[in-house]
């Protein structure tokens, strides 16, 4: 009994597939609405997000206004709670969320708007609790209030805002230094 030899690999004998056939305008229009919420389910996307990677998807703007309007009726896409939402993040000052926002093409009045919504008190008690958290870490830095000054500018924290908590944490740290220098003197006493 002889084997039969099996042609090498690659080499089938099934015919060459038909191309594609083009989608039909409704197929694309429904295969760009759904790759939109695919991709507003994975992260609130601003309107002009959302328009530039339809673009990518989709070269007919008009289908992507389409499909734009259709998702923003829906309740699906709205810069206003972009903004709000970045604007309510924790651990950035106003000048980083209207960076972040103006990166994003969230118009102006909806920034301010956001910005006007965010308590400068909670701005400010949230970068203080961020210089607590990462003062010992500056303190081994030749100087540490630049390093302090660098690090929450690039936080988006005004200088005025910054200028003042360091200054109340130098205070905070002469008295700590002062504190330990006596008590390391009485305990001196104290040895002999």
């Amino acid at each position: 009994m002889t084997r039969r030899a099996r042609p090498p690999r690659g080499q089938n004998d099934q015919k060459p597939r038909p191309p594609r056939r083009a989608a039909t305008p409704d197929e694309q229009r429904e295969q760009l609405l759904m790759y939109a919420f695919r991709a507003l389910g994975q992260r609130a996307l601003s309107e002009a997000e959302l328009e530039r990677r339809m673009l990518r998807r989709n070269d007919d703007p008009g289908l992507v206004q389409a499909v734009l309007e259709r998702v923003r009726d829906l309740g699906y896409l709205s810069d206003l709670q972009v903004a709000q939402a970045e604007a309510g993040r924790r651990g950035v000052g106003t000048g980083r969320v209207r960076q972040k926002l103006r990166q994003r093409g969230v118009g102006s009045e909806l920034i301010e708007e956001a910005l006007a919504a965010r308590d400068p008190d909670d701005e400010a008690e949230d970068a203080r609790s961020l210089l607590e958290r990462r003062w010992p870490s500056f303190r081994r830095a030749a100087d540490p209030q630049r390093r302090a000054f660098d690090f929450l500018m690039r936080r988006g924290y005004g200088s005025a805002l910054i200028w003042t908590l360091l200054r109340e944490r130098m205070a905070e740290q002469e008295l700590e230094d002062l504190g330990t220098e006596e008590g390391e003197e009485g305990w001196a006493e104290e040895a002999e």
